[in-house]
């Protein structure tokens, strides 16, 4: 006998979203090119950028011109949107998948940097 864990009908299913890879892949690298994202999640671009506008219209996301390229910049803040996890900002998330985050350059204010409530990031080391 088949169990749906190990059956073959549902093997197509995965835990993250076309949304969240989109910005997984934003956080690592805020001056990706949609094309690089797109290669990267196995998307179109077209794809990508219907996902990067749906990200910028509900807050997720601020886009800035630098030079000819875009620079985004993951708001501070943002919370999960299913009810289920509401209460919870996404920036642990993306902190662990995206890896560490690099520190803004001096263009970027540090309120935009995206936020992270792991204990005891961004803090000073002391030795002892």
């Amino acid at each position: 006998m088949e169990s749906e864990h190990t059956g073959t009908r549902r093997n197509g299913w995965t835990f993250l979203t076309n949304h969240a890879r989109v910005l997984i892949a934003i956080a690592r690298d805020p001056g990706i090119r949609l094309r690089d994202i797109a290669a990267d999640c196995g998307l179109t671009e077209r794809t990508v950028q219907a996902i990067v506008t749906d990200l910028q219209a509900d807050g997720y996301l601020n886009k800035t011109r630098d030079g000819r390229r875009n620079r985004y910049v993951v708001a501070p803040g943002a919370r999960f949107r299913h009810p289920a996890e509401a209460g919870h900002e996404i920036a642990g998330l993306l902190a662990y998948l995206a890896g560490p985050l690099s520190t803004p350059s001096p263009e970027v204010a540090p309120s935009a940097e995206v936020a992270n409530d792991t204990p005891g990031h961004g803090e000073p080391r002391t030795t002892a």
